[in-house]
């Protein structure tokens, strides 16, 4: 059982923000109950299984298993209609709110060749929620002064000032500013699996367009950009990193890389068939120009994007990959960004100054990647709402103003809101399209906030004033 609270309040002000958090929750819930119906026939007799924890348990054999707080029934019911109407298969969604976990539920079949049911400590491979991880590491080390975030990337690794990158900040690096969210030359077989190699060419890397001039998605590159930081400031790899001042220090079941010994946790994935037409602007690029950049990620890694080749021993032995090697769970994903919601945890680990920059938005407007438009914090993912886009190029991911969050391929999110006081984890085994979240991890975002007593507003969810 992960630790919900492995430290103590620090300060006078630290306990006030928290007294504050825990009044903001409760007039939050006081607002959603008003507009819930009080638990019924069904879920009246649940109340009979109330747990330890408060929480109100799944009865044996349902469409999930579980527990969930009444307050938050929305997001229970959304999961079950996951399955029933949205095509789940195999997924687990995790909520913290007011210092309390609210929902922890897990349901479907995680091998579906062997028909193996999703258990609570099931982990999957989540893609790009490791990033959230990765860029959690750079801020415990602006945090400790040892990492300046608005100083040249060549203070610390000289050799990236090469071929135009000379002025490129960590910033830049960390809001996909840099201008090398690909490789032009081709890379051998394996490429992502030696370190090194990856960080020597991304030095050597002419950009893409001028650092800070514009930005896009470095979807593959992110992680040997930011874990090269890591490691010559800290000495340590990005993984060894990780483990020691995050997974270990703080009970997270999250692993960048898993041995073999971890093997029998682990879902199959199962990718999402090509998206109806209309396609994607980046898809149809990178189909029609090999030069393009999303034709470079798509195609010239190495083969890391091969079918099963992310899950394979080769990809698993990595510690490295840290734009997208990461295994773990809801309720871990929940547990790492709600360190970055409770002031006991945030403000010792990553400083106030670092909780402003990850929800501010650093980077917006057309992304060179995606061809739709993104907006960027340092190292996370803000609101976006591209409802209104071209068919085809649609892909949101809806949160409030305050909140930051990082999705993986094929839907899985998590996402950290400090002012509505709340933390989610969603992962799933069976892949959805799009970039980043899909109709399923959408509608848990959204009745999360509709339980907090949030109203969609403009594209975001804000809390109503009164």
């Amino acid at each position: 059982m992960e630790p919900d609270d492995p430290t103590t309040l620090d300060s006078q002000d630290d306990r006030a923000a928290v007294d504050l958090s825990r009044r903001r929750l409760l007039i939050g819930a006081a607002a959603g109950a008003l507009s819930v119906p009080l638990l019924r026939s069904g879920a009246a007799a649940a109340t009979s299984a109330l747990s330890g924890d408060g929480l109100i348990r799944e009865p044996a054999g349902g469409t999930v298993s579980g527990g969930w707080d009444w307050r938050f029934k929305r997001v229970r019911d959304e999961f079950i209609r996951n399955f029933t109407d949205r095509g789940e298969v195999g997924a687990a969604v995790s909520v913290i709110a007011g210092g309390r976990r609210v929902i922890d539920l897990w349901g479907g079949v995680a091998r579906p060749a062997t028909g193996d049911p999703w258990q609570q400590d099931t982990i999957v491979h989540v893609w790009s929620c490791t990033k959230g991880a990765t860029a959690l590491c750079a801020h415990i080390l602006a945090a400790r002064g040892l990492l300046d975030l608005d100083a040249l990337v060549t203070d610390y690794w000289p050799e990236f000032g090469q071929n135009g990158k000379e002025a490129t900040t960590v910033a830049m690096l960390l809001s996909h500013q840099a201008g090398v969210p690909a490789i032009r030359d081709p890379l051998p077989a394996g490429a992502f699996y030696d370190t090194q190699f990856m960080t020597d060419t991304l030095a050597a890397e002419a950009p893409f367009w001028e650092p800070g001039s514009r930005h896009g998605y470095h979807a593959l590159t992110f992680g040997f950009l930011v874990g090269e930081l890591v490691r010559r400031i800290s000495g340590k790899t990005l993984g060894e990193f990780f483990r020691a001042e995050v997974a270990d220090r703080f009970g997270i079941d999250f692993q960048m890389g898993l041995p073999d010994s971890e093997v029998s946790r682990l879902a199959t994935v199962t990718l999402a068939g090509p998206p109806p037409p209309p396609f994607p602007i980046y898809l149809i690029k990178a189909f029609t120009d090999p030069t393009s950049i999303p034709a470079l990620v798509l195609f010239n890694n190495g083969g890391f994007l091969a079918p099963g080749e992310a899950e394979s021993p080769a990809a698993r032995a990595q510690t490295e990959i840290g734009a997208s090697g990461g295994f773990t769970n809801a309720r871990a994903l929940a547990r790492m960004y709600q360190l970055l919601v409770n002031p006991r945890t945030a403000l010792p680990l990553v400083g106030r100054a670092g909780l402003v920059r990850m929800s501010r938005v650093n980077s917006a407007g057309l992304d060179q990647f995606g061809y739709i438009p993104s907006r960027f914090g340092l190292g996370y993912v803000n609101s976006i709402d591209s409802r209104r886009g071209t068919p085809g190029n649609q892909d949101s991911g809806i949160v409030s103003e305050d909140a930051f969050l990082h999705s993986g391929f094929g839907g899985s999110i998590g996402l950290a809101d400090p002012r509505a006081d709340f933390s989610l984890g969603y992962v799933m085994n069976q892949h959805g399209n799009g970039t980043l979240l899909n109709p399923r991890g959408q509608s848990l975002v959204d009745a999360a906030y509709k339980s907090l007593g949030y109203v969609e507003a403009g594209g975001n969810w804000v809390r109503p004033i009164g």
